[in-house]
């Protein structure tokens, strides 16, 4: 009989519906704990996406509110901090508002998408409107919070006055929970009006977070901290807590044993070393951290197939602009050797500016090495002077980010190319093997490539593959085909020239020794054991030429085998 195991949480952030439902929980309860021996006024948690920032946001609410059942912590690590429960569990009026929703082209459907979230924050507390407590003015002001029309002046008082009508309500200050604050800032900033989406969030937190005197204390999330000069003016009473910082360290992602329990679990110990080879390798604080989500979504997989593959579940969950623009602007060689220094798993030292605004980020190469490091696509390795910072590439996972980006990098240059790279075709296609050799080795000097530590053979062929495969589609009337079956196996790349006449095989190697003489050796003796041009002779092409290019990090070298 099959043992009853709990569903996984694949993208559920309410922390009620994972307890009560019966899907499997990390338990982060500790953090509330922590958070009340610490808490300040204003704390605002920085993290990347898909840490588990909206579900801790939902831990939060689901512990302090008035409205919250207390028995889903029954078992839970909080559950043993008595005293803290007594004096703060179910204890205060909490208004929660998530911003991650805020994404439109224009302000104006930005505005309207806000004013939308404020209402239905608003209409959760329906039952002001018969509070003996209110009179009816307060009554009147808590309708203009359900106003589909309410100008910028209520909307910026909004989460104010519902501060103010639920202390009034309940004789209790209110807890305020943010989630995802900065999202609003992004979508603006890519669109073109950030004056005017900063304007509107920092008059919102100013009103909320600053001159709220019925506020016990708020929780903010984020994936960065905006400089405080932009949106938190005045809010001297601001406690941060980053990436970098020791404080709450474990409770945002996985720790080692944490992952170790979930294996253990689902009967998938075997699988601990893929899993923390793509999904590990974050630091925060002073602990190592795994993606949560990634771990979860693997181990979904696990379930129903007995080896599945690793997957990149990351890298669709959001944007990967930042590593977009930054290969973009990586136009200096030293900028591009540190790259390929990250993608073969070193560390590089950098200066880490934590507090930027969006228009800041941009502005040179050093900023966007701090958006690396705050959005999780670096991670820090230890740490020199406090802004001197050793970061590195995580895991396999965000080392496919980059790699990917790359090579979408390279097809973009590839058509400004285009006169140079047609010359590499026409070589190939004359059979001229030194003169291909020259042009493919001066277009590797100027570019990203990958090199040798950290990094499988496998993945390194394939990227010079994809290469390739991009220089030789200039020729758009070309037949080009990868990893084509042919004779007893597959050809890495089959080119049959616009003639009809002709096809080009061409099997690519990685030296990786250095060797590249020897590597295109193998290459040449692997196209004559398979036997690839077979095919092409049976359907009547007469001229037939078989390359071998062997590559090592921007060295290579192009051979052609002997015509029989």
């Amino acid at each position: 009989m099959k043992m009853y195991k709990k569903k996984l949480p694949v993208g559920i952030e309410s922390f009620e519906d994972i307890v009560k439902e019966d899907f499997y929980y990390v338990d982060k309860t500790g953090f509330i704990a922590e958070f009340l021996y610490n808490w300040g006024a204003v704390n605002l948690f920085t993290r990347p996406r898909r840490f588990g920032k909206s579900l801790n946001i939902s831990m939060l609410e689901n512990f302090f509110s008035i409205q919250g059942d207390k028995s889903i912590f029954d078992g839970l690590e909080i559950s043993n901090e008595r005293a803290l429960c007594e004096n703060y569990m179910g204890k205060y009026p909490v208004v929660t508002v998530s911003l991650k929703g805020i994404d439109a082209r224009t302000f104006q459907t930005a505005f309207q998408m806000a004013v939308r979230v404020i209402m239905e924050v608003a209409a959760r507390y329906y039952f002001l409107l018969q509070s003996e407590r209110l009179n009816d003015y307060d009554k009147a002001q808590y309708n203009c919070l359900l106003d589909e029309n309410m100008n910028e002046a209520v909307f910026c008082g909004s989460l104010k006055m519902l501060s103010a009508l639920l202390e009034k309500h309940y004789n209790t200050k209110v807890i305020v929970l943010m989630d995802e604050y900065d999202v609003p800032l992004a979508k603006a900033f890519s669109n073109g009006y950030y004056e005017q989406m900063i304007s509107l969030i920092r008059n919102l937190l100013g009103s909320v977070l600053k001159t709220n005197s019925s506020l016990k204390f708020a929780v903010l999330t984020g994936c960065l901290r905006i400089s405080k000069e932009s949106i938190f003016t005045g809010l001297n009473h601001l406690k941060v807590l980053t990436v970098s910082d020791g404080r709450f360290d474990k409770y945002f992602g996985f720790t080692d044993k944490e992952v170790k329990d979930l294996l253990d679990y689902y009967d998938a110990a075997g699988h601990y070393d893929v899993v923390k080879r793509w999904y590990d390798g974050y630091q925060f604080g002073n602990v190592g951290i795994y993606c949560p989500w990634d771990v979860i979504n693997y181990c979904d997989r696990v379930k129903s197939e007995p080896c599945p593959e690793p997957e990149n579940y990351w890298i669709n969950t959001g944007s990967n602009e930042a590593v977009r623009r930054f290969i973009q602007e990586s136009t200096n060689a030293a900028t591009k050797r540190e790259i390929e220094r990250l993608i073969a798993g070193e560390a590089i030292t950098k200066e880490i500016h934590q507090e930027l605004t969006y228009p800041e980020i941009y502005q040179t190469i050093d900023h966007m090495w701090s958006l690396l490091y705050t959005t999780g696509y670096l991670t820090r390795r230890g740490e020199i002077n406090g802004r001197r910072m050793k970061l590195a590439i995580p895991n396999m996972e965000i080392r496919d980010v980059f790699v990917t980006q790359v090579m979408e990098y390279f097809k973009e240059n590839v058509r400004a190319d285009g006169v140079t790279l047609n010359r590499f075709c026409d070589a190939l296609k004359s059979g001229d093997a030194q003169n291909a050799e020259k042009i493919f080795t001066a277009y590797l000097r100027k570019s990203i490539s990958i090199r040798d530590t950290a990094i499988r053979k496998d993945m390194k062929e394939n990227f010079y593959h994809g290469i390739l495969v991009g220089i030789l589609g200039v020729k758009e009337r070309w037949g080009i085909s990868s990893n084509r079956e042919m004779g007893e196996g597959y050809a890495d790349i089959l080119v049959e020239p616009d003639t009809g006449d002709m096809g080009i095989i061409i099997e690519v190697k990685y030296a990786q020794d250095g060797n590249l003489d020897l590597a295109c050796e193998k290459a040449l003796r692997q196209i004559a054991f398979t036997r690839y041009e077979e095919d092409l002779a049976d359907d009547g092409v007469e001229h037939i030429l078989k390359y071998a290019i062997a590559v090592y990090k921007k060295q290579c070298k192009v051979a052609l085998a002997e015509t029989s």
